[in-house]
């Protein structure tokens, strides 16, 4: 997630293509929302409803994979002021500059009514939740030097039994009971990202092998992901059938449903026991996997997130709901349309946040954060 970092080690590239197939799967997860294409509860499904249903179940655990990747690298890196600044400033990069320029060219779809409110959550992203991984994320990233105390400091005996009680409060007892807690935000919030974060640091701290090996680990994958569209159609049915279970019928894609955690933890798992050789394609990971975050933070943007699909069906026609086969080439085309525009843009950022860092490297304000960065290594 840190898309600002620099090290003088090269970053693994099979841990970043972890992060762009995380990208992904993510845009998937919004392709199958905004495209109309999923369960309706107490309405009968149709084939492609049926496809993107199992296609979500594929897909649910990128956000769990994005958090995880943070998480092991973050828990052996110092956090910098810098970095939190950088993240921030990116953040404002989409959302003030997206708005003006939608505004610009006659598409800003905002009412009068609601100017008010959107105005605020353009110009407080992270506290309005324009962006809710965005606020979460932040808010992990500066409790990340207090996990890492405690991460450093407790006994390995001491951290499990910290995380498998976050698990249990986050995790276990709302994946089997079929009511929704007060405290339960679906994995949509900073407490599940902890959880995530410390899982992650404990793996990489004690160097834990997950599931064996790698088939292993993909076997852990594809049973959790039929165990998640299996959930999902079956209380779907039973829904239908009952008008019960109108909660519990959707909890199987929530991020912290245990098959959502089994899952990302099996994938995760097939990437670090993958190598690839040190070639062009590494090179080429390594240069696009920086700037996935990009890629979320334009197309979720409050003017982009219900309109991108419509937009792109304007290219290459209307999402097809009636042929599974048509509605994967549509999906798979729409989202690496949005990968690849996002990547552009994001390259686009990067180079004039670092034409403005050369230009003010040397100003009285990136001194003083240089100090402070300085002070908290």
């Amino acid at each position: 997630m840190d898309s600002q970092s620099i090290t003088k080690k090269k970053r693994d590239a099979n841990i970043e293509l972890l992060r762009i197939v995380a990208m992904l799967m993510i845009i998937t997860l919004h392709f199958n929302n905004q495209s109309k294409a999923l369960l309706v509860l107490g309405e009968p499904a149709s084939n492609v409803q049926i496809f993107a249903t199992v296609l979500e179940a594929i897909a649910i655990t990128g956000v769990n994979v994005y958090v995880l990747i943070s998480g092991y690298y973050l828990s052996s890196s110092k956090v910098k002021l810098s970095k939190v600044l950088l993240l921030i400033l990116q953040v404002y990069f989409y959302t003030l500059l997206i708005s003006c320029a939608m505004m610009f060219v006659g598409a800003y779809s905002v009412k009068p009514e609601d100017k008010l409110d959107r105005a605020l959550r353009y110009l407080f992203p992270i506290s309005s939740e324009h962006y809710w991984f965005v606020t979460a994320y932040v808010i992990m990233y500066v409790l990340a030097p207090v996990m890492n105390a405690a991460v450093n400091t407790l006994k390995r005996k001491q951290l499990k039994t910290v995380i498998i009680g976050l698990l249990t409060w986050f995790c276990f007892i709302k994946s089997i009971v079929p009511v929704k807690f007060g405290t339960d935000r679906m994995g949509y919030d900073f407490g599940w990202f902890i959880c995530l974060y410390l899982i992650a640091a404990y793996i990489r701290k004690y160097n834990v092998v997950l599931f064996i090996d790698a088939k292993k680990s993909a076997l852990v994958y594809l049973v959790s992901v039929v165990v998640i569209a299996a959930f999902s159609l079956v209380f779907y049915m039973i829904n239908l059938a009952t008008g019960n279970f109108n909660y519990y019928a959707e909890v199987p894609c929530h991020y912290n449903f245990f098959f959502a955690l089994t899952g990302a933890l099996g994938l995760f798992s097939v990437f670090r026991f993958m190598r690839l050789k040190e070639n062009l394609l590494a090179e080429v990971i390594r240069i696009i996997a920086p700037y996935t975050l990009g890629v979320y933070l334009l197309h979720m943007h409050f003017e982009i997130a219900d309109r991108w699909v419509e937009w792109i069906e304007h290219i290459i026609g209307e999402t097809p709901l009636d042929n599974a086969l048509t509605f994967f080439i549509h999906l798979v085309v729409s989202v690496l349309i949005v990968f690849f525009a996002g990547i552009f843009v994001d390259w686009i950022r990067k180079y004039i946040f670092n034409f403005f860092g050369r230009v003010l490297g040397d100003t009285k304000v990136f001194r003083l954060i240089k100090r402070v960065d300085e002070d908290l290594c």
